[in-house]
């Protein structure tokens, strides 16, 4: 994949790393995917990447997650639980599940822990909070997947859901593929995935990277708007 040559990318945490979707910023897509370990150099490339992963972490929490969170689960109706609360700076920076919970409780108003769920996110957000600043932050914008097909789908959640019980299901995922199709990604990008690459992380960086060409174009909305900012000056906001 050849960083710096026009293109915007789309970001979406799998097991194995990084599912990392490449697509042209106007025109028909031409999506191409890729497992990456790392994103230090796509971050440092400067292109625009779009990233399902929070970014900026208050250093307390009031309400239930970050303005973001709250910001977008109105939008996303029967599909909001998909949305996990992110708690403060300091428990995202525990690394036992119990010390996160213990942390989050004292830094949250109403006391609240960590979910399982979010805890196991924890380690991509420390590795991506690693690579910004506030100074380099201006082409790298937080994005979450459903709020991405919120968007793609006409500003309405997509009826059925992706995961129940954290298996992906089949119409779900059908149905996002479908509406993906009507973006002008080609069918046969889902064929043939790269090893380590599940079907549904490459379907959530899919609509990511198109997110991604409206943070280019300057289209994309912040939620909320305007981003809150943590203490070390990053936007807290998810954008689509």
């Amino acid at each position: 994949m050849n960083e710096g040559a026009g293109r915007v990318y789309g970001v979406d945490g799998c097991p194995r790393g990084w599912a990392v979707v490449a697509v042209d910023p106007v025109g028909p897509p031409r999506p191409e995917l890729t497992l990456r370990t790392s994103l230090d150099g796509l971050v440092a490339s400067g292109a625009v990447v779009a990233i399902d992963i929070p970014i900026g972490l208050p250093e307390r929490i009031v309400g239930p997650g970050r303005a973001a969170e709250q910001a977008v689960r109105p939008l996303l109706a029967a599909r909001q639980s998909s949305v996990f609360s992110v708690p403060s700076r300091r428990a995202v920076f525990e690394t036992d599940y119990a010390a996160a919970c213990a942390t989050a409780l004292a830094t949250s108003d109403p006391p609240r822990r960590v979910s399982r769920q979010a805890f196991q996110l924890f380690r991509k957000v420390r590795e991506v909070d690693a690579l910004l600043s506030a100074a380099t932050q201006g082409t790298v914008f937080e994005c979450h997947a459903e709020v991405a097909f919120w968007r793609l789908n006409g500003e309405r959640a997509m009826p059925t859901a992706k995961r129940v019980r954290g298996v992906p299901t089949r119409e779900g995922l059908a149905e996002r593929i479908a509406l993906l199709v009507d973006h002008s990604v080609e069918a046969t990008f889902f064929h043939d995935l790269p090893r380590g690459v599940p079907l549904i992380d490459a379907v959530d960086a899919a609509a990511i990277a198109l997110v991604a060409r409206g943070c280019a174009a300057g289209v994309a909305r912040p939620f909320p708007d305007p981003p809150d900012v943590d203490g070390r000056g990053l936007r807290i906001a998810i954008w689509a």
